[in-house]
């Protein structure tokens, strides 16, 4: 406990404590040498009344002059502390009496000497004859052994209790004056000692606040001053060091803000360059998507099938990687927002793996699913990038073996993990490969092979969802990638349509490119579904009411498209009715005001399975989902 005093209270508790034992030890010594003083003074005087009574009552008793030893004894009772006295025959027979014991005399007449109570003091003393000084007789003749009587004093000590209780309370009185004395004195030479250290402390503690002028006055000698002067030495080199520190800071500032504005302007400069590519790389490949799909559903002979698989296979990886550069750009943006809503995840892990499941038999892969049937709360969407990412990346890096996609309940979340026995990754790489353009087994920087964006791409969209992603694995072991989904307790939403089916779905299309138009349309046309132009429902050529879903496709991304959708939704039987925007998703404005209608955007370059999935949700749900999904697709 002392050592969290300050050094003020150790101080006074130094010269305090000393001067306090000092005194108490002499007014103890003091009180105790003045008691014993007067209790040996009264037992003095009681024995000089008994050798005096002695004496004066030796002839009386020799006589037997009872009246004179009375008269002697009452004369002796008005010395002061006297309380009682008699004289007690060799036969124990009261000759004489004065004053009151305390019990009767003759009983304290058997036990010669001095005995103390709480109140008196007695003395029991015999009277012998003395020798008379007879001629011839020797000096020295011994007095006879029978005593003439026996003398029984009491002495009251009640003056003496009170003298001793007025000691006590002066020494109290002394200690009490002695111990204020010590205190003030204590105190006052703490603060002597003690208010040099706090001004020091105060004028230390405003200088780590910054207030480098501040300086501790000098003052005394010794350590003190020696301690003082080096404060303000130290003061002064630090308010030197702070100015100087100041002014490259100011500097540093400055640099760093031109940098930031020349990153803004750059960042600026990208995004101009991403809408840009949006609208002059993806419109095209937009268009080259439809017509090769409308090909290759025609009747074509060996070499012309080949073509148009290569055709496919370079247009889907022109688009994967422009795809990925978007939605990084997307993810840094903030421009997404997921919608989170319950879904069957086994029904989705099933598509995802069937789709994959053509790619892992070609590299000779056995790829299963291991899930029960479960439902999951989360955008499914956004899941379905990060999942389809981990499983395709697993499945590019796997030379041999087998990849195995399971699900299992752990409490109220859902833990799905995708499992590789490929080469496994190194400890000190885990976290390198999450960064941006970084592929540890593509140092050619093979395009076919990807940017290295996959993982990047998981890393924020799992942090966007707020869904812990786990790596688990070591070199020749392969790699166990999980993410954690909460899971949803909701039963699923009945159905009104068998899942892949639009035939007899009625379509308006909007496309403002005849080619354009004309390739959806076909595209369209070839999975059972009617088109109609969306213009001519306009201009009142055409009854839409039964129309089904509304789908446009703008040549530029701009916030226009949504007055053509009002315009379409005024007509009677449409208020309800799903559209789906094709867009490069570049414009926030166009996003916000999607936000709040029946409207769901999807990327270009179109790939016609995203389209197909799109409408078979739409379609195929009896509660359509009336937020925008301004999701990565």
């Amino acid at each position: 406990m002392i050592h969290n005093w300050g050094i003020r209270a150790r101080v006074t508790l130094v010269a305090f404590v000393p001067l306090l034992v000092l005194a108490a030890l002499m007014t103890a010594t003091h009180t105790t040498l003045r008691l014993g003083e007067l209790d040996s003074s009264l037992r003095a005087r009681a024995q000089a009344y008994v050798r005096q009574t002695a004496v004066a009552s030796e002839y009386p008793l020799f006589i037997g002059d009872h009246i004179a030893l009375q008269q002697l004894l009452d004369s002796l009772l008005l010395e002061e502390d006297m309380a009682a006295i008699a004289l007690i025959g060799p036969d124990n027979s009261l000759l004489a009496e004065a004053g009151g014991f305390e019990s009767p005399a003759p009983t304290l007449a058997a036990a010669p000497g001095t005995h103390s109570t709480e109140a008196r003091l007695r003395i029991v003393e015999p009277i012998r004859p003395r020798p008379l000084p007879i001629d011839g007789a020797p000096p020295d003749t011994p007095l006879a052994d029978e005593p003439l009587a026996t003398l029984v004093m009491e002495m009251s000590l009640e003056r003496l209790a009170r003298r001793r209780a007025e000691l006590l309370w002066i020494a109290a009185g002394w200690m009490l004056m002695v111990a204020i004395g010590s205190l003030a004195l204590a105190r006052r030479m703490s603060h002597s000692v003690s208010g040099p250290i706090r001004n020091i402390a105060e004028t230390v503690l405003r200088i780590g606040r910054g207030e480098f002028d501040r300086r501790v006055p000098v003052a005394g000698g010794g350590s003190l001053r020696m301690l003082a002067e080096g404060v303000n030495e130290m003061a002064g080199h630090l308010s030197t060091a702070h100015a100087s520190m100041s002014r490259q800071i100011e500097d540093a500032t400055a640099e760093l803000r031109a940098r930031r504005d020349e990153a803004e302007r750059a960042s600026i400069a990208k995004s101009r360059f991403l809408a840009a590519a949006s609208h002059d790389l993806r419109q095209p490949l937009h268009a080259l998507g439809l017509f090769v799909s409308e090909l290759s559903q025609q009747k074509l002979d060996a070499r012309s099938r080949q073509i148009v698989d290569r055709i496919i296979a370079s247009a889907e990886t022109m688009d994967g990687l422009l795809g990925s550069l978007l939605d990084i750009s997307r993810l840094d943006s903030d421009a997404l927002t997921p919608v989170v809503q319950s879904f069957d995840l086994r029904a989705r892990l099933e598509r995802m793996v069937a789709e994959q499941s053509a790619v892992a038999a070609e590299r000779g892969l056995e790829l299963r699913l291991r899930c029960p049937p479960c439902r999951a709360n989360t955008d499914p969407l956004l899941l379905d990038r990060i999942l389809s990412n981990l499983l395709s990346n697993a499945i590019r890096h796997t030379p041999r073996g087998r990849v195995l996609v399971a699900c299992r309940r752990r409490g109220s979340r859902l833990r799905v993990e995708v499992r590789d026995s490929g080469p496994g990754v190194a400890p000190e790489s885990q976290e390198l490969i999450f960064h941006e353009f970084v592929q540890l087994d593509n140092p050619e920087r093979n395009r076919d092979k990807g940017l290295g964006l996959g993982l990047a791409i998981v890393r924020r969209l799992g942090a966007l969802l707020g869904l812990p992603l786990e790596l688990r694995s070591r070199p020749g072991h392969g790699a166990v990638f999980a993410v954690e989904v909460p899971a949803a307790q909701s039963e699923p939403e009945s159905r009104t349509r068998a899942p892949g089916s639009f035939e007899g779905v009625r379509v308006l299309l909007a496309d403002e490119d005849p080619a354009g138009f004309a390739a959806t349309a076909d595209l369209l046309a070839g999975w059972g579904c009617t088109v109609e132009d969306a213009a001519d429902a306009l201009h009142g050529e055409m009854a839409p009411d039964g129309a089904d879903l509304i789908i446009l496709a703008p040549a530029v991304d701009t916030p226009a498209p949504l007055d053509l959708l009002a315009r379409l939704r005024a007509r009677a039987g449409l208020a309800e009715v799903p559209a789906i925007l094709f867009a490069a998703d570049s414009l926030t404005e166009l996003r916000e005001h999607a936000s709040c209608a029946n409207l769901h955007l999807l990327a270009r370059p179109l790939r016609p399975s995203r389209l197909r999935a799109l409408m078979n949700r739409l379609l195929g749900v009896h509660h359509i989902d009336g937020q925008q999904r301004a999701g990565i697709g």
